[in-house]
């Protein structure tokens, strides 16, 4: 019924920059917030950036504050990730996520939509 689609991934080299976009398919929803998560091979899912679409309030992994910046469109139900001055530890398949209700924004249990994910590899 919904689908989220995330794009904008690639390969970049350390010091780069890259912007993510996730887009709704199908039924429009009034989301309460969309965050960011991110997989390493490897590694647990990790939650990397949220913004509440009512407010526009910001949160990011300590990992990324100051590096990457999360903003939405409301005429365009779309949420962008700008990612700036990577590193290779960024590197993981980036999965946008969003639900009418987040308590949590932090808590990928809080979301209910999930896209399939797009590859940053972030490499020399």
């Amino acid at each position: 019924q919904v689908q989220l689609v995330e794009s904008g991934g690639g390969l970049v080299q350390p010091g780069g920059s890259l912007k993510l976009t996730c887009a709704a398919s199908g039924r429009t929803f009034s989301w309460s917030a969309t965050g960011w998560f991110r997989q390493a091979p490897g590694k647990e899912r990790e939650f990397v950036a949220a913004i509440r679409w009512s407010s526009g309030t910001a949160y990011y992994a300590d990992s990324v504050k100051g590096r990457f910046t999360i903003s939405r469109d409301n005429a365009k139900n779309a949420v962008y990730l700008q990612m700036n001055s990577l590193k290779p530890e960024d590197t993981a398949v980036y999965f946008c996520a969003a639900d009418r209700f987040v308590g949590n924004v932090y808590t990928a249990n809080h979301y209910t939509y999930w896209g399939q994910g797009t590859q940053v590899t972030v490499s020399s």
